[in-house]
């Protein structure tokens, strides 16, 4: 291709829009590092204290696209502390002083506050869109700038934040020209200025994705939908009515003109009979997230699922029970991704839930599906056997049994063969989250066979260090690995550790990790950052180097140690 001039060049690298054949390209000459240089458009960073906001500007100026993680992965199960860091302040100052046009900008698990986005308005003009997801630190008052000041907004979306001084008022500050194509406020507890939105939603041509939060009553949906028939995805707020009254019967007359809509989600406050209100659009229903409707008792959701022939995509309670999954399994041919979500812990005998028996009807029904996430209340070797037999496609695999050690019912056996089948079948899983009581024997099978492993997640489980030296050992292409509750030491942390320099991070909770071999991989390693924290306690630098870590985060870094640490994190 050296042949071509370079705007040839130029052109065809615009069609390789992958993070990681980008990646491969720039390393092919000098040449093709300069081109690719000057025309990536979108960068992702898995890690915001792996690089400083400077550098990559100076590597990527003509960016226009930013997406940023922040916390690990754990702080979604409240393992990380308070106040931990990911800021994403310093990224936004950088590149406003850098006159980046930066046009979108995608956070997750990071702390966004007023001011940043305040600043965020001011510094780029040609802002179009902004996600958020299980970030914290911002109010409405930041929202209500995005809202004013972001001329070209496109996409507002926020998922699972926290957000404080949630009042409404900020939806009547977008201005009466509005470009939106998704909004999305359904994380978002407080009351909202339902004249604003539908007032929003009438001059908004061009939406096609609205998600609403709980407070949005049936009586506002049927209006909003009246004014925005052309919607594709909808996330309902409140679903509470008696469904003969009138306000549901125009609601159903009303949904019945939405055809266009292929992905539901929502149903915050749920009144179950009211479902037949949207049996209209069903038949229609490539993607149904039910996730947040712990309200409908199974019979509904089976009857519900009876209308939604053409599903793709999944997410329900497991209230649905097993019966319920062979439903899905027989109308849903094409699924592919499946969430199941635990209603409420399982005590004792208690048949609610999910069993081995639904995963493997759906295993049968669904040979399509290559993503599951799958809270049970146990699991058989032979059931996993037969999963990894009839779906031998799937990316993502994560199970969790209820029970975080408990064996196969059937023949109180370790579930080392049922995970072994799954990574040995499934030659192109990249993540992997695995529980039951399980030995030595399953991560060797996973340093095997598990090629194309990038992710793992583990915990309650392995019986010594050899354990995590067969993944670390056999799993080349791993980036992610998060260990929590197992009995690995400092022999297999120190054993081999520039292996660490291809992983992206390394996390370690309540093993046998001591703050020596902490200490030692921190000298030995300048590139990457080892930290040391408690829930929220100051860590006591003077201990003995034979103490036990409680929580350990490793990960890859080119900016050094970061100067935010708070007096609960130790940085070496």
């Amino acid at each position: 291709m050296n042949c071509f001039p370079d705007e040839v060049i130029e052109l065809i690298f615009d069609y390789v829009t992958s993070q990681r054949d980008r990646n491969v390209i720039s390393l092919v000459c000098k040449n093709w590092y300069r081109l690719e240089r000057c025309s990536r458009k979108s960068v992702f960073i898995g890690n915001c204290y792996s690089i400083s906001p400077e550098r990559v500007i100076e590597r990527f100026p003509e960016l226009k696209s930013l997406a940023l993680k922040g916390k690990p992965h754990f702080a979604d199960f409240n393992l990380v502390p308070r106040g931990w860091g990911g800021f994403v302040y310093p990224w936004i100052e950088a590149f406003a002083k850098s006159k980046v046009d930066l046009e979108e900008l995608r956070l997750k698990r990071m702390v966004v506050t007023d001011e940043g986005l305040e600043l965020l308005t001011r510094s780029f003009m040609n802002f179009k869109s902004l996600v958020l997801v299980s970030c914290e630190g911002f109010t409405t008052v930041g929202l209500a700038a995005i809202a004013a000041n972001c001329r070209f907004l496109k996409e507002l979306d926020l998922q699972e934040n926290e957000v404080d001084d949630p009042k409404g008022q900020w939806l009547s500050c977008f201005p009466d020209c509005i470009s939106l194509v998704s909004l999305n406020f359904a994380c978002l507890k407080g009351q909202i200025n339902l004249g604003a939105l539908e007032g929003l939603v009438a001059r908004s041509p061009n939406l096609k994705s609205l998600r609403l939060n709980h407070t949005v009553p049936l009586s506002a949906l049927q209006r909003i939908l009246s004014r925005a028939p052309q919607l594709v995805d909808l996330g309902i707020g409140s679903f509470v009515h008696h469904p003969a009254s009138e306000t549901c019967t125009n609601l159903k007359n009303t949904i019945k003109k939405c055809d266009s809509i292929t992905s539901l989600s929502g149903f915050f406050e749920v009144a179950p009979r009211c479902l037949s209100v949207i049996y209209p659009i069903c038949k229609n229903l490539t993607a149904l997230n039910l996730s947040y409707a712990a309200g409908i008792q199974s019979r509904f959701l089976i009857k519900l699922i009876h209308f939604c022939g053409k599903l793709q995509r999944l997410w329900i309670m497991d209230c649905i029970g097993d019966t319920g999954l062979g439903v899905v399994a027989s109308r849903c041919k094409d699924l592919q991704e499946l969430r199941v979500f635990p209603s409420v812990r399982i005590a004792g005998d208690d048949p609610s839930g999910v069993s081995e028996k639904g995963l493997v009807a759906i295993s049968e029904g669904c040979p399509k599906l290559h993503s599951l996430l799958y809270f049970c209340r146990q699991m058989t070797n032979a059931a996993l056997i037969t999963v990894a037999k009839n779906c031998p496609n799937f990316i993502r695999f994560r199970l969790c049994i209820l029970y975080p050690t408990k064996p196969d019912p059937d023949t109180m056996q370790p579930l080392d063969e049922g995970f072994g089948a799954i990574v040995q079948s499934c030659r192109q899983l990249r993540r992997l989250s695995l529980s039951g009581r399980l030995t030595d024997k399953v991560f060797l099978y996973i340093g095997m066979y598990a090629e194309q492993l990038e992710m793992l997640s583990i915990a309650f489980a392995g019986e010594s260090d050899k354990a995590m030296l067969y993944v670390l050992n056999g799993c080349k292409k791993l980036r992610k690995l998060e260990i929590r509750d197992c009995p690995f030491g400092d022999t297999a942390l120190l054993m081999d550790i520039e292996k660490y320099e291809a992983m992206r991070s390394l996390w370690m909770s309540s093993c046998n990790v001591t703050i020596g071999a902490c200490k030692a991989l921190a000298e030995k390693m300048p590139r990457l950052n080892v930290e040391i924290f408690n829930n929220n306690e100051k860590v006591d630098r003077s201990v003995d180097d034979a103490q036990k870590v409680e929580k350990m985060y490793l990960y890859r870094t080119l900016a050094g140690r970061r100067n935010d640490a708070p007096e609960h994190v130790w940085t070496l």
